[in-house]
């Protein structure tokens, strides 16, 4: 097959759906098909390159203003430039996608590849990454808005199948695009446990000066629906019987209401900061990690939590049991789950895998097996590749 991805994030803009869209359409190639990938242009990266078996075209793309709101996010759009509409068409046109794999409802590549695809009846598969949701009641009924009036009829144009990771992914798929189980397509997020593999060079711990003290590992841009509140909130309960512990955030901080909530606790000196780390650091930022506590709202299991799960450390979720089609959580088993927003919940959680490391390291290990059995690149880009064939077939 020729397959198209499409994804305004793409390496070496870090983040989740940035790699894992790289990591896919190398192993595309590697199957033996034909790839391009489209995305957006960041920070110095070539135009063009070819890399893994595959080419990247990136093209012009206009940087969100930062307003100084908690929704500021680093995202770059193309249909800011002039002529990427003309170009992407002569692109697809040329290469003649047979599929086209987007990533992101929201990100205009997808809108405008999606143009492409209803003129010539080219099939789509949509990853929904990022559900428009917030906590804040503002931007819960912008979201809602720009759902229902901007995005919901954009994609409709073209009737993408989904990609459906969870069960949450399902529900909002069904409520903010009138999307039916017949438009599904259960492909969970996935992971590289190779990476994981060895023993890292860098000394996470010396290098932040945490010593053998008790460690928890939050990874990923902190944003309303991350604030890490719960965690920061559950320290004083966790410190009255650890009172070494460290907390370290990383990534970038697009809302810190969590280092406000620390400092009215007086827990703000057990909390460290980072900011982005490179992604070659983060097996290291997990192999130093006691506990791992990344998603905390109820509002999914993503991708680094999945890593976690798969460098080997134990890792507290705030899903249910039935999260993932076809794969069945069970709390204290296979898994850590605390209920969501509950910080007396979240430290009872942390504080028994503290006091048991036998007990952490059996669940660690139960942890890592499930991710082997599900969320491998490799078990995944068959599931990807299984639909694109019958997404054509039905074309045919």
């Amino acid at each position: 097959m020729r397959i198209a991805v499409v994804n305004n994030f793409f390496p070496p803009r870090p983040g989740g759906s940035s790699h894992l869209s790289a990591a896919l359409a190398e192993r595309y190639a590697a199957a033996g098909h034909e790839v391009l990938v489209l995305t957006a242009a960041y920070q110095g990266a070539p135009d063009e390159e070819e890399r893994d078996g595959y080419r990247v075209v990136r093209l012009p793309a206009m940087p969100m203003p930062k307003l100084g709101l908690s929704i500021d996010f680093d995202m770059a759009f193309a249909l800011a430039r002039p002529g990427n509409l003309r170009r992407v068409s002569r692109l697809l046109t040329e290469f003649a996608p047979d599929v086209i794999h987007q990533h992101g409802q929201f990100f205009d590549l997808s809108w405008i590849s999606g143009q492409y695809a209803r003129r010539h009846r080219t099939p789509v598969l949509l990853s929904i990454h990022t559900r428009l949701e917030s906590p804040d009641p503002k931007y819960a009924a912008l979201f809602r808005l720009l759902d229902r009036f901007l995005v919901r009829p954009l994609i409709r144009r073209f009737h993408p199948r989904y990609v459906i990771m969870d069960e949450l992914a399902a529900r909002y798929c069904a409520q903010r695009y009138g999307a039916t189980t017949a438009d599904f397509e259960y492909i969970p997020v996935a992971v590289e446990p190779s990476r994981f593999d060895g023993t890292p060079e860098l000394d996470v711990r010396a290098r932040h000066g945490i010593g053998d003290a008790p460690l928890i590992v939050s990874l990923g841009h902190v944003i309303p629906l991350r604030d890490r509140i719960a965690l920061v909130e559950a320290l004083p309960t966790i410190l009255a019987k650890h009172p070494d512990t460290r907390v370290l955030i990383i990534g970038r901080v697009y809302y810190d209401a969590y280092a406000k909530r620390a400092a009215e606790l007086g827990v703000a000196h057990a909390v460290i900061s980072t900011g982005v780390v490179p992604s070659a650091e983060v097996p290291a930022y997990f192999a130093a990690a006691d506990v791992v506590a990344h998603d905390l709202q109820g509002g999914g299991f993503g991708t680094a939590s999945l890593e976690a799960m798969a460098a080997g450390r134990a890792t507290i979720g705030t899903v249910t049991e039935t999260n993932f089609p076809a794969v069945h959580l069970r709390n204290w088993e296979n898994f850590v789950l605390a209920r969501p927003d509950d910080p007396a919940d979240l430290a009872d959680a942390v504080i028994r895998l503290f006091d048991d490391p036998q007990e952490r390291e059996w669940i660690a290990k139960r942890q890592r097996d499930l991710v082997y059995s599900h969320f491998t690149l490799d078990v995944v880009t068959r599931q990807h590749l299984a639909a694109f064939d019958r997404m054509v077939k039905e074309r045919a």
